[in-house]
């Protein structure tokens, strides 16, 4: 025994000493990496590497300026996009039908198998686009993978968007939707999800049902969420132009959320909310990739809920860019991803 803590501290003397500078004077420079060419990993699926593998997005580099010129985009990204969703919905076995609840636009997707052990679940999803794309039915492709691999009822937020609303539109809109979820079904049943500026909202939302003393869900999956908007994260700079969704962290993303933002406090916890207090957050699942702009966002976020005390898992997935397990439901790692999520859910809700 005595040997064996010799040996532990000798170790540490090297790591901690020798082998590393820890001297408080040593100045924060930063550190100058060389190119490197990043091959496509052979350890994925041959659908994943071909995503991988594709080039920068071709906009990454927009720079909007108004809440028009991002509708605009968001308008023919989604006429782009819409016409996919009806093969999705047949391969999943899922329909959608759009409604209002409390005056807020929404798309309820239902498979057309609900789990037994689901059908007293509901969940809530709060969509990506960086707070200002993927208006209308374009947003709901997420909700339709997750109702079709995971078997549960989706009520997908359709919130508004720059320029028909700023901060806080959306999350004024989420929380109607969450309140009235919270009429539907008892709280432990309620799960609430989203990806991107959804992970975001949801965080955003937890923090909000807190201020106002509403009950929790039984359980939220943030996926690569926009939790800190200051652009504050180790990999906006490790992963910048190799993640090729979103490039860059001055790329069209920064430029939306300042325009949703609308000269607000970007470290307001309601929109990087890394700097919320998550002391009481339901369990948590955290999905992110090893390319992604925003891993260190995901990672900040797993680590502030365990300071808090709160259950999380953090799935990291290998060479996988902004939020590419949730880009198509015919890709392995989608189906992986979403079973991880529901068995997640399957946990926790109603418990």
């Amino acid at each position: 025994m005595v040997f064996l803590r010799l040996v532990i501290a000798a170790s540490c003397a090297f790591a901690c000493g020798t082998g590393y500078a820890q001297s408080s004077d040593v100045p924060l420079t930063p550190r100058d990496a060389p190119a490197k060419s990043l091959p496509v990993p052979t350890d994925v699926s041959p659908e994943m590497q071909r995503l991988i593998a594709a080039p920068l997005r071709t906009d990454w580099d927009a720079q909007w300026k108004t809440g028009e010129e991002a509708r605009k985009a968001a308008d023919a990204a989604a006429a782009k996009a819409i016409p996919n969703l009806a093969a999705m919905r047949e391969r999943l076995h899922v329909t959608v039908k759009p409604q209002v609840i409390d005056g807020v636009r929404v798309f309820v997707v239902t498979p057309d198998t609900i789990a037994p052990e689901h059908r007293d679940k509901l969940l809530v999803h709060v969509h990506g686009g960086c707070y200002v794309l993927s208006p209308g039915e374009a947003a709901t492709s997420e909700a339709i993978i997750m109702a079709g691999l995971g078997h549960f009822k989706v009520i997908s937020v359709d919130y508004r968007m720059p320029p028909e609303a700023y901060f806080p539109g959306a999350l004024d809109d989420a929380m109607k939707v969450y309140q009235a979820a919270l009429k539907m079904t008892a709280p432990k049943n309620v799960g609430v999800f989203g990806t991107s500026a959804g992970g975001a909202l949801t965080l955003e939302m937890m923090l909000e049902a807190k201020a106002m003393g509403l009950p929790m869900p039984g359980a939220i999956s943030s996926g690569t969420p926009m939790s800190d908007v200051t652009k504050v994260g180790d990999s906006f700079y490790t992963n910048e132009k190799v993640d090729n969704v979103l490039v860059s962290r001055d790329g069209f993303c920064d430029a939306a959320v300042k325009i949703y933002a609308h000269g607000h406090d970007l470290r307001d916890p309601l929109l990087s909310p890394v700097y919320g207090d998550m002391h009481g957050f339901p369990p948590a699942i955290l999905t992110t990739g090893t390319r992604d702009l925003l891993l260190s966002n995901t990672v900040r976020v797993h680590r502030k809920l365990r300071q808090a005390g709160v259950e999380a898992e953090l799935e990291v997935f290998e060479g996988q860019s902004h939020a590419q397990y949730g880009s198509n439901d015919r890709v392995p790692e989608t189906k992986e991803a979403f079973g991880e999520i529901t068995a997640f859910f399957d946990k926790h809700l109603g418990h």
